[in-house]
């Protein structure tokens, strides 16, 4: 942990850890399950409001199923006897998601004039913001106006040209005329746009761990699946940077499928036209080309919370990749058979939805 430059609180009891869950925040919560106390710390974080987003890092015997570590709240698992090299990675997958948690909440104070569109109901309203963050806004509303639900907003950030405009939804409702708004399905040039800038104008910025490398072996206009020594946890939102042949696309997504020391399935979350278009050339280049070896680069963005979980865009059940990540869980070999099976069939087909990139 100090290699990593995390703080390490040891509690040599469950008793004692539950105690130090129910008054103090932490961004982890790792838990050696030695008994039936240890699975109730963990089940505890999940239900504490001041730890419900901490990552979980479970370390069990190999006897114990991965479902059943999964089912109590953990993000990670390590098998005992614990490598070395095992715990650094997994601790550093872990870190870069709770930098991201961070810098997601991290607010800065300002004053910016906000445009509210209702798309259902017609007509604009007028706010200012109090403050901002990767993740929403906060705002004085006028006249004491109570409104919910989701609308577009459009700002432009201090120091900047260009105009933003977003899905929102008002999260929470303070004395007053205060409330917060919650952004939708943001993309990721707007992602990077209000990172950079809240980068540059807050005082406790710190420095995000650097991408991580992985290979991208199956991909469709949906989703992709990645081979990575330390995947992120199921509900997980990641920035992708996928490049091959000159050609770059960026999507942001939700794991849906993870195989601790293999990989992991990402559902794309963006359900505009621009982005499909710029992954279905993609595929196609790599479908023509076939010794193409594309890089994936990956980033955590945190935890999906339950009201982002919501909005996720219904899967297109024409999609072989995704229906197996929504389809009857499998072990991670019958995933990966499954996997080879779907990669036969595409490089057979015509036009296939789903392609074998570097498999």
């Amino acid at each position: 942990m100090g290699d990593l430059e995390i703080g390490v609180e040891l509690c040599a009891d469950a008793d004692a850890a539950l105690r130090r869950l129910t008054r103090q925040r932490f961004e982890a919560i790792i838990v050696d399950v030695v008994d039936d106390g240890a699975n109730e710390v963990l089940r505890s974080a999940r239900s504490a409001p001041c730890n419900k987003q901490a990552v979980a890092v479970a370390i069990v015997e190999p006897v114990i199923g991965l479902k059943a570590v999964f089912d109590i709240g953990a993000h990670f698992v390590l098998y005992k006897p614990v490598s070395s090299e095992r715990a650094k990675s997994s601790f550093r997958a872990a870190r870069a998601l709770m930098k991201s948690e961070r810098r997601r909440n991290a607010r800065v104070a300002v004053q910016i004039p906000v445009v509210l569109r209702n798309p259902g109901a017609g007509g604009n309203m007028k706010v200012t913001t109090t403050d901002l963050s990767e993740g929403g806004m906060a705002v004085n509303l006028p006249n004491q106006r109570h409104p919910s639900g989701r609308w577009q907003i459009a700002f432009t950030l201090p120091g900047t040209k260009s105009e933003l405009e977003l899905p929102a939804e008002f999260a929470w409702e303070g004395t007053g005329k205060q409330a917060g708004l919650r952004f939708l399905q943001v993309s990721p040039e707007a992602t990077m746009q209000l990172r950079d800038w809240l980068k540059r104008n807050s005082a406790d910025a710190e420095q995000d761990d650097p991408p991580i490398n992985c290979r991208l072996t199956d991909l469709s206009l949906g989703g992709c699946y990645l081979e990575i020594v330390s995947p992120f946890p199921v509900s997980s939102r990641v920035m992708l940077c996928m490049r091959a042949g000159g050609a770059e696309v960026r999507a942001q997504g939700v794991v849906r499928v993870m195989h601790p020391d293999k990989g992991m399935g990402v559902e794309f979350t963006q359900a505009t036209a621009e982005h499909r278009n710029a992954v279905e050339k993609f595929l196609g280049m790599l479908s023509e080309n076939r010794t193409l070896l594309p890089e994936l680069l990956v980033e955590p963005e945190g935890l999906e919370s339950e009201s982002n979980a919501a909005h996720s865009p219904a899967f297109d059940r024409d999609d072989p990749l995704l229906q197996l990540f929504y389809g009857q869980p499998m072990t991670a070999d019958d995933f990966h058979e499954a996997l080879r099976k779907q990669r036969a069939t595409a490089s057979t087909e015509t036009g296939s939805a789903a392609a074998a990139a570097g498999a």
